[in-house]
């Protein structure tokens, strides 16, 4: 059965292009699965039926798991096994009529507008890294990128006259704007502060630790950590609330969801949805609806 995951993982990665967290979540999922129905006496794609589905759908339950957890997981299932069925691996899917449980849609965490000015306000631009923190601070906030983007920018993805930066997320890319503040910051990181990262194995990175190395997502988290406490904002902050904040401001200044699906790189609307709680050409709408366009 571990034969067949692996396929389907390879598949995800040459075939559908998914990103490297999507692919993760997949393999975790249907791991998890595996260990159960071995449990159950079961040795074979073949002999997983609906009976053992629903009973380990049961047994998460009972083992206490949220209901968007549990959604997770039948989603990778069906996944799977749809694959497996196109591939003529299986004949039927033992998964076709196993049903997620409702999951409420809660409202992203978020920084309000003036918490979001304090933090941004917070690196002291006397030295390099002080340039660098503000440079991807300013980044984040314009752009709702994901941290994994951010930390993986190469200097040529950014073009500073006409203000737009490459993203790229697994096998997809997408343009995305970004203000004037920004670029600024952008500007002034390139012309006073990178060199001091710079190490030759690492000189197309954009941004890089105080090693040379590659700045990892726990590295920039750490660092907001540490701007957020100076700027005492109490809220539990992660990398992920400059996303949901840069997706509600905008919305609550008027943009429509569909630029923020292209800005934030959704492929299905579904996710986009959750910031219509936040209502009241792409670059001139931004530079309309962004705080710090």
């Amino acid at each position: 059965m571990d034969s067949e995951v692996q396929c389907f993982v390879l598949y995800l990665q040459d075939v559908k292009k998914a990103s490297q967290n999507t692919i993760m979540s997949y393999h975790s999922d249907l791991t998890k699965m595996l260990i159960y129905v071995r449990q159950q006496g079961v040795e074979s794609i073949e002999a997983i039926n609906p009976t053992v589905l629903n009973s380990y759908i049961l047994y998460l339950e009972r083992s206490g798991k949220s209901a968007a957890t549990i959604s997770r997981y039948i989603a990778s299932m069906k996944a799977f096994f749809e694959y497996l069925v196109r591939e003529h691996r299986i004949q039927e899917d033992p998964s076709f009529r196993l049903k997620a449980p409702k999951v409420e849609k809660k409202i992203p965490g978020i920084l309000t507008i003036q918490e979001m000015e304090y933090l941004l306000e917070q690196p002291v631009l006397d030295s390099p890294k002080g340039y660098r923190d503000k440079a991807m601070l300013e980044l984040l906030y314009a752009t709702g990128m994901r941290v994994s983007e951010l930390v993986h920018l190469q200097c040529d993805d950014v073009n500073l006259r006409f203000g737009w930066v490459v993203c790229r997320d697994g096998g997809r890319e997408r343009m995305v704007p970004f203000g004037a503040k920004a670029g600024k910051a952008l500007m002034d990181y390139l012309e006073k502060g990178r060199e001091a990262f710079l190490k030759k194995e690492n000189r197309g990175l954009l941004f890089l630790n105080c090693s040379g190395a590659p700045m990892s997502r726990q590295g920039f988290w750490k660092i907001l950590k540490t701007y957020a406490l100076k700027a005492g904002i109490e809220k539990d902050i992660t990398p992920r609330m400059f996303r949901h904040s840069c997706a509600a401001h905008m919305v609550a200044n008027g943009a429509e969801l569909h630029t923020i699906q292209e800005i934030l790189g959704h492929t299905d609307m579904t996710a986009t949805q959750v910031y219509a709680g936040f209502q009241p050409g792409m670059k001139k709408e931004y530079s309309k609806v962004h705080p710090r366009g």
